[in-house]
This record gives C-alpha cells, sequence and structure tokens, in this order.
C-alpha cells in the first residue's frame, strides 16, 4: 500500500506541475496556476498520514516506510528547484520569456552551485531523519525499527557522498578551455579599451566646454594690465613756464594778488 502510495503520488507531483504551468502560461491564468503548484506538499502530508496509519495499524516497519521518509526529504530540499527549473523553460516556450540560464561550468561559481545543491540534500536527510525518527519512537519495539534506522543511515551516507562530490569543485576547480579564456580576454580587452575611448571622449569634451570660459575670465586682467601700461606710457602734463599755477585750496585771495605781475610794485 505504502509503495503504491509512494508511485500515485509522484505521478500526482508530475501532474500537477504540468497542470500548474500549462493554467499559468497557456491558459493566462496565472493565479490559479500558483495555486495548483502550492498544492504539491499536499501529496507528500497525504503520503506522511498514510505511512503513520499503515504503522499505526500494526504494520511491520519495512524498506516501504523509510523509502516514503526519503521521498518526502528529496521533495522538501530539492522539489522548490525543480519546479523553478520547470518554470523558467515554460515560461520562455510558453509566454516568450528569455531562455533561462544554465548552471555555470567552471571555476568558482560552479563550486558555489554545486554547494547550494549539497545543501539542499542536506535539507532532505534532515527531513527524513526527523521522520523516521519519529516513526521509530512511534512504534516504541527496538525489535522492528531496525530497517526504519538503516535508512537513517543510507541518508547520511548519500550526504556524505554528495558533500565529497560538491568539494571536489572547490579543492580543484574546473578551468575553462585555452580557446574560451582567450575569447574572454578578448572582450575584456575590448571592453577596456571602449571604456578608457569614452573617458577620453568626455574628458575632451569638458575641456572645450572650460577654455572659452577661461578664455574669457583671462581676458579681463590681460585688457586691464595693457591699459594700465597705456597710461604709464604717457607723459604727465605739468604746469609749463609763464602759465599760471593753479591756485591752492588753502590760499588767501590776496596770495593770488601777488602772484599777478601787475599787483606787484614796480622799483625804479
Amino acid at each position: 500500500m505504502v509503495v503504491t502510495l509512494i508511485v500515485i503520488c509522484e505521478v500526482g507531483f508530475w501532474v500537477l506541475l504540468a497542470a500548474g504551468l500549462a493554467t499559468r502560461y497557456v491558459l493566462r491564468m496565472p493565479r490559479t496556476g500558483a495555486a495548483l503548484l502550492l498544492c504539491e506538499p499536499l501529496l507528500e502530508v497525504v503520503l506522511l498520514v498514510v505511512t503513520a496509519v499503515d504503522l499505526r495499524g500494526g504494520a511491520e516497519p519495512s524498506w516501504r516506510h523509510g523509502l516514503a521518509a526519503l521521498y518526502i526529504g528529496y521533495t522538501v530540499g530539492h522539489g522548490h528547484r525543480t519546479v523553478k527549473w520547470l518554470d523558467g523553460h515554460a515560461a520562455h516556450r510558453l509566454a516568450g520569456a528569455p531562455r533561462p540560464a544554465g548552471p555555470p561550468r567552471y571555476g568558482t561559481a560552479r563550486a558555489r552551485y554545486e554547494g547550494r545543491l549539497w545543501l539542499g540534500t542536506l535539507l532532505g536527510a534532515a527531513v527524513a531523519t526527523a521522520l523516521l525518527q519519529a516513526a521509530v519512537w512511534y512504534v516504541d519495539d527496538p525489535s522492528r525499527v531496525g530497517p526504519l534506522q538503516s535508512w537513517m543511515g543510507g541518508a547520511w551516507r548519500a550526504v556524505a557522498i554528495h558533500g565529497v562530490i560538491a568539494a571536489s569543485y572547490a579543492i580543484w576547480p574546473k578551468k575553462p578551455p585555452k580557446e574560451s579564456r582567450d575569447e574572454n580576454r578578448e572582450e575584456t580587452r575590448d571592453e577596456n579599451r571602449d571604456e578608457n575611448r569614452d573617458e577620453n571622449r568626455e574628458e575632451n569634451r569638458d575641456e572645450d566646454r572650460q577654455e572659452p570660459m577661461a578664455g574669457t575670465s583671462e581676458q579681463a586682467p590681460r585688457e586691464r594690465l595693457r591699459a594700465e601700461g597705456s597710461e604709464r606710457d604717457q607723459p604727465r602734463q605739468g604746469p609749463r613756464n609763464g602759465s599760471a599755477r593753479p591756485p591752492r585750496e588753502d590760499a588767501r585771495p590776496e596770495d593770488h594778488l601777488q602772484d599777478r605781475p601787475e599787483a606787484r610794485p614796480s622799483r625804479r
């Protein structure tokens, strides 16, 4: 019964996923499609309840119950990533969205990608272990829980193997081929050249804008210096011989009379 239900849940997972994506992008009903996609976790809840009822009814714990726990854990750890990947491709093919980018292939980007996958496996193993341990406590018979405990060890062995594979990408990162590295270098060089050309154009424009302003600001001091030089070169016009001197401000009227030739007494 449990194995049959696991198969039904797996088939139901893909049926609900296809129905949700078709409703979302073909029928143009995004809310209804999202509601169908949110029904995916209900399948795992149904499987969990049926497994607990089967154990409650006196069924012998076996590999079927362990497989159900691992299935639920895998769905929790990697189900969201699977739905997201299929949703991106459905949007590309059915709604004209850009093609989703594939996983990185080289360097530290690939190492980070593998690390995120390993975290999903770790989460799935933790969920499966929690469910199996709950089943052990539920049965409460050490002589009957051996198969359940063996599935716990299998889950963590899978985590260890996946962790070694993910760590290998970080310790020995895969390098791109030589041709692709040369192409990347040429693209980087061309981008730097274009950036430098744009910066030089902007600097030249700024200089062209500043030159007229600087010319007008420098022209005024030059004209002022030229005018002062011309005034300095002109001879000063002082009082000539025989010409009347300009009266002083503090002079008295009789002083002006004394300066006249006819006002002076003649000496004979």
